[in-house]
């Protein structure tokens, strides 16, 4: 007997073969859910990277690797539990994801993360760049200084007045007829000290390997000239290795201060020691508690007042010493200052209300010094904390008894006014207040015509020091360094590129820019006459400026 091809019978095997083959729980297509999270996430990024109103750079790159994180935790959970693909296909895709993760994690490591926490990735087996250099070999130990044209002299941490400009110096204002010239370049230990260069001679720290060195160049053909080194390392995936600070050159000495708290006085010609000073010993600290205080290592770089050299002190958390200052020639100890702990600022001489004082900037406040006797004159509230938001640009006296603090994260800027009441103490006044302006995380600011220059969180901008009223932020330069030579602006940006910039309220106007170092570049620059001295974590370079016509280096 046949059967209609439309029987019921028939017609019921079909559709039981149907639900069978779609009977397994779950979708092969996400469910509306998770789309809507996906996109939830997505606009949370943006928010993140556009208009976090006091986020910056890092901390929104941060924020947007745990959203991404969360993105992916998600797709994983659907994919694991609720797409419905068969089990063999989540399980092989599962092992391959952990076996790429295992073998990315043996094969690779983290270097070092930007001033914006990009890391950098390198085969584990490739060393370090302090581990590449030798140590030199001991050599000659004599140069003879000159001392004929002191007028050059860049002889410390942000130029002759530390205040990260040079004067006397016209820069042509055009590079393309006559280029910047290379007059040398060569590799350098590890670290961000930058040059200071007197007498023919350029001095920094650099790490080379286990060694925390001083070291000294020609100026004219970056022949070593001395180095004198201690055992000791410091290094952070944030931060990287070796030396922060930049020594200071004064009187035929030279005077350094390492990132494991380490004080030298070395003969300027020779290298030799004159003495030495152990921060960690002379105020109770083990390395380990050092490094919890100061996370990212001592940056404080030596300051001479009159005879004595001036630098951050520290010690223990809850008994710490702001400055301590030391004579000059003996080492012997002349007075401590202070009880804040120290940050990653350098302290600066100043005239405020009539009084000399050395201004310095701690983990949580700012503060002014008597230069005689360390005495705090007045203290305002700067927070700040070293594993964190940390505090690293110093206290810029503005030249009218008003100081500027500024710093990045969501510090910002501020002037204040310190006032002396006589034999009744000081007061510190407010000018003006602004967290989105100069939020400057790794440098310091430069001052030309009534206004101030900064890389704000790797932006340049311009701000008027009367109304604290931004004039223009354009240019991103990521966090470099700034130098202001007369009327125009140089910038070292952290990719290596010199730029040069017009010192103008009315526009950003870049002038012109060469490449100068290859790799993250965070050291500050150093101008020798017409000789600009560079260097990063890798190598160092000497480049001869093009001058106006008729400027004589």
């Amino acid at each position: 007997m046949s059967t209609d091809s439309n029987s019921p019978g028939e017609s019921s095997h079909s559709a039981d073969a149907t639900t069978t083959g779609n009977s397994r729980p779950g979708r092969l297509v996400p469910p509306p859910w998770f789309w809507l999270l996906i996109v939830v996430l997505v606009v949370a990024i943006v928010i993140f990277q556009k208009w976090a109103p006091l986020g910056h750079r890092a901390s929104e790159n941060m924020a947007t690797g745990i959203l991404i994180f969360l993105t992916g935790l998600v797709s994983i959970g659907w994919f694991s539990f609720s797409s419905g693909y068969p089990k063999l296909m989540r399980t092989v895709a599962w092992i391959s994801v952990i076996c790429t993760l295992l073998i990315a994690a043996l094969l690779f490591r983290v270097e070092y993360l930007s001033g914006n926490l990009i890391p950098t990735l390198t085969p584990r087996w490739t060393p370090s760049a302090d581990q590449i250099l030798e140590l030199p070999d001991e050599g000659p130990r004599t140069a003879q200084l000159d001392t004929s044209t002191p007028q050059k002299d860049f002889p410390q941490f942000l130029g002759p007045d530390r205040n990260q400009r040079v004067d006397g110096v016209q820069l042509a204002r055009s590079w393309d007829q006559s280029p910047p010239v290379v007059v040398w370049r060569q590799p350098i230990g590890a670290g961000w000290s930058s040059f200071s260069a007197a007498a023919g001679l350029a001095v920094t720290m650099e790490q080379r390997d286990k060694t925390e060195m001083v070291t000294c160049y020609q100026v004219k053909t970056g022949e070593l000239v001395w180095w004198h080194g201690v055992a000791g390392r410091h290094r952070t995936i944030q931060g990287g290795a070796g030396p922060r600070s930049t020594p200071t050159i004064h009187d035929g000495k030279v005077y350094a201060v390492g990132a494991n708290g380490w004080l030298h006085c070395l003969n300027a010609s020779t290298g030799g020691l004159i003495w030495e000073r152990n921060l960690l010993d002379e105020f109770g600290l083990t390395l380990e508690q050092d490094r919890r205080n100061v996370v990212w290592g001592r940056s404080g770089s030596p300051l001479i007042v009159d005879e004595t050299v001036v630098v951050p002190a520290g010690g223990p958390s809850d008994d710490p010493v702001s400055l301590v200052a030391y004579d000059k020639n003996t080492g012997i100890e002349r007075w401590r200052g202070g009880n804040r702990q120290i940050s990653y600022s350098s302290p600066a001489l100043a005239t405020i209300a009539g009084q000399r004082q050395i201004l310095i900037v701690n983990e949580g406040s700012a503060t002014g010094h008597d230069p005689a006797t360390g005495a705090v004159l007045w203290e305002t509230d700067w927070p700040g904390h070293s594993d964190f938001d940390a505090s690293t640009s110093q206290a810029t006296p503005l030249g009218d008894d008003r100081v500027l603090l500024s710093k990045g994260y969501s510090g910002g800027a501020k002037v204040i006014r310190p006032v002396s009441k006589g034999g009744a103490g000081w007061d510190v006044e407010m000018e003006w207040s602004n967290n989105r302006l100069l939020k400057t995380k790794l440098t310091n600011v430069v001052l030309w015509n009534g206004h101030i220059y900064g890389l704000s969180d790797g932006i340049l901008e311009c701000v008027q020091i009367e109304s604290g009223e931004r004039q223009w932020k354009r240019g991103r330069y990521q966090h470099g360094q700034m130098l202001g030579v007369g009327d125009v602006l140089l910038i070292l940006t952290e990719q290596g590129e010199l730029v040069m910039v017009d010192a103008t309220p009315e526009r950003h106007r870049q002038l012109a820019s060469i490449q100068v170092l290859r790799g993250q570049t965070w050291n500050n620059l150093c101008l020798y006459g017409d000789l600009l001295l560079v260097r990063n974590a890798q190598e160092a370079a000497c480049y001869r400026l093009p001058l106006e016509q008729g400027n004589t280096p």
